[in-house]
């Protein structure tokens, strides 16, 4: 994979291409940052740029026989870690490679979900264990085959219990030209000891417009559905692929419709909607749900004086600014976005959908017209 196939992020791989230059690469990086951002994608071309045979000012040749096999994940000195569901058949990560291989090939930016539906895993307990880590020793003991550098992704290394202490001094001391790189979404489930042990490099969310743009020359989308899947997808392009892989929806038109509805007590024509909103089936109602969510955020940010950092496309917009000048205020957008959060919980456990939308209707009615909000709500007048 090289650097130009990555989306956005080119302050970071400026950096990365840079520590090659300087031959300042530390043997022990985290690569942090939320899901959808593409840092998987940057570790592997990074590993890829470092071993290049003829690496240019901003990207690895790709034509090399290094890169050729990079390209396809079958270098013998690049090494992959990664939360697997063990079964009889599946002991370590390398068990499931292959799978892994396929996965990159066919998209590079995925989740643990789609991970778990690549190997058919269902419900079971992602983990990297004891087994695991003794692999990742074993393997990084052997001399490199043919790179000048060994290197190891580990993808997640949240999921390391307590047994990943016995990767320590392999990162803290590793065998020469060795370089380990952690995939991580969340700093805080790392174990401290692996963490104070390596160099961090923070990744960004992806910006709505490298995101809107995407979803224009790969999906042929309309500006207008574009800029609310980029919206909805807030930086993550692994959501913005799922929205873009769905049903076009009017999430913003019926989201506001449904306030209106809340703010004129039409309880009738809420039951009629909630009826409509249960045959939208699961994914729909949860992207329903999350766009609500993220749009009486960017109200919050208008009633709190932050005009300037909502990223609301115009027609939403317009909406937004007479929601929140007309009918809400601060404490009824945080008691909706608490109702909704709720609901997409549950929806996610496959709560009924027509008994949950008609309850949260009625508490939008409470909220919105009767200024009826949950205890420990402190009201504020508008």
């Amino acid at each position: 994979m090289q650097f130009k196939e990555i989306i956005g992020q080119e302050h970071v791989k400026m950096h990365l291409i840079q520590t090659v230059k300087e031959n300042r690469v530390s043997h022990a990086q985290l690569f942090l940052s939320t899901e959808g951002s593409g840092a998987l994608p940057l570790a592997i071309a990074y590993a890829q740029y470092i071993n290049c045979k003829d690496k240019n000012e901003l990207d690895s040749c790709g034509i090399c026989s290094s890169c050729r096999k990079y390209e396809k994940y079958i270098h013998p000195d690049l090494h992959f870690s990664y939360p697997f569901f063990a079964s009889k058949d599946v002991k370590i990560a390398v068990d499931v490679l292959e799978e892994w291989r396929s996965l990159l090939l066919e998209d590079p930016y995925f989740n643990l979900d789609i991970w778990r539906s690549k190997l058919n895993a269902e419900n079971k307990q992602a983990n990297i264990n004891i087994g695991e880590c003794h692999d990742i020793i074993k393997k990084l003991s052997y001399k490199a085959f043919e790179a000048e550098t060994k290197v190891l992704i580990m993808w997640l290394p949240e999921f390391l219990d307590r047994e990943g202490n016995t990767l320590l001094k392999m990162i803290e001391e590793p065998p020469s030209n060795t370089l380990f790189i952690l995939v991580a979404q969340n700093q805080e489930q790392i174990l401290s000891t692996i963490l104070s042990r390596t160099q961090l490099i923070k990744i960004p969310k992806l910006k709505d417009v490298e995101i809107e743009n995407y979803l224009i020359n790969h999906a042929q989308l309309t500006g207008h559905q574009a800029e609310e899947y980029s919206f909805l997808a807030d930086g993550n392009l692994i959501d913005a692929k799922a929205l873009m892989n769905g049903t076009p929806n009017n999430n913003a038109g019926y989201f506001a419709e449904w306030l209106r509805m809340g703010y004129g007590n039409k309880v009738p024509t809420m039951i009629t909607f909630t009826e409509t909103v249960a045959t939208w089936g699961r994914e729909n109602q949860k992207n329903f749900l999350k766009y609500g969510i993220n749009f009486l955020r960017e109200c919050g940010l208008l009633l709190s004086g932050g005009d300037e950092l909502v990223k609301l496309p115009p027609p939403t917009l317009e909406v937004a600014i007479k929601l929140s000048t007309h009918v809400l205020n601060l404490a009824m957008v945080e008691a909706l976005i608490a109702e909704l959060e709720k609901a997409h919980y549950h929806i996610e456990r496959n709560a009924n959908p027509k008994i949950l939308f008609l309850d949260v209707s009625l508490q939008l009615v409470k909220i919105i017209k009767f200024k009826s909000l949950p205890k420990g709500t402190q009201y504020i007048y508008s």
